[in-house]
């Protein structure tokens, strides 16, 4: 069975987010899936397979952390789409049936791909007591991200403080079904972005991840109100880092980037 590694939202090898990718005949048992991932060991393993026509997707897709199955995950789709169209197994658009609904994701003549996703819906929430002491900065203000993403958003005083942090990954579990979402904007948008973030996801197993596609479903919007554009540009500023371009059309948000083949085996277990 052959299994790829692919790190997304990148154009180069050993940055961005790397997943892994089988595309199967069927889904397996869930142990089966939840062991793969884990011998993975990345922030998320995709697994797809083919419907048949005329339905409303074309491949169903689950997505799996080492430690548990998510509802939704931006890089490995991304990582996804980038086998089905250098592999030949899919050309155009591609249709994923998910957790979180029909996914999109449409090359581009750049070699980009975009993925259409749902909006997250963002309520304004109090400053939690205590979440400056686990974040290690103290946050201006804070948004719920809603179900699907189930994170906590903060924004802090400034870039160098996002790049800065090193927060009590066992104490920021508190806070959130998934993790948080730490923000500020750019330091100089000449540079080529608009706003950083770093995301913490201790409750999946996950205690860093590179560069995170769902959490850009609310931070786009939330950009997008505070800037005055729908048209942004993200750079997650993880150690690998990488960058995501988003546009925001009401309850969708698009998500482009690139992504790159950097292991290509077979799977024997």
């Amino acid at each position: 069975m052959r299994i790829r590694i692919v790190d997304a939202f990148t154009d180069r090898p050993f940055a961005g987010n790397p997943a892994g990718v089988l595309l199967l005949d069927a889904f397996p048992d869930d142990d089966w899936l939840q062991k793969v991932a884990l011998e993975v060991n990345h922030a998320e393993t995709a697994f797809a397979h083919r419907l048949p026509e005329g339905g409303e997707a074309d491949w169903a897709l689950r997505w799996f952390t080492p430690a548990t199955e998510v509802a939704m995950c931006g890089h490995a789709t991304l990582a996804t789409a980038h086998v089905l169209h250098t592999t030949g197994a899919h050309d155009g658009p591609v249709r994923f049936a998910t957790r979180s609904g029909v996914l999109i994701a449409t090359p581009g003549e750049d070699g980009s791909i975009t993925l259409d996703f749902p909006t997250a819906p963002l309520t304004p929430v109090d400053v939690p007591e205590g979440i400056a002491e686990a974040l290690g900065a103290e946050p201006q203000a804070a948004r719920d991200t809603g179900p699907d993403v189930g994170d906590l958003l903060v924004e802090v005083a400034d870039e160098k403080t996002v790049r800065a942090l090193t927060p009590d990954l066992k104490a920021l579990a508190a806070y959130s079904e998934r993790g948080l979402i730490a923000t500020a904007r750019a330091e100089d948008p000449a540079q080529g972005y608009d706003f950083v973030s770093r995301c913490f996801f201790p409750n999946v197993g996950i205690d860093e991840d590179p560069v995170t596609g769902s959490a850009h479903t609310a931070l786009a919007p939330y950009w997008a109100e505070r800037l005055g554009r729908p048209d942004l540009t993200g750079l997650q500023a993880s150690p690998r880092s990488g960058r995501v371009r988003t546009e925001l059309r009401g309850e969708r948000t698009l998500l482009s980037g690139r992504a790159v083949t950097v292991i290509d085996g077979e799977l024997l277990a």
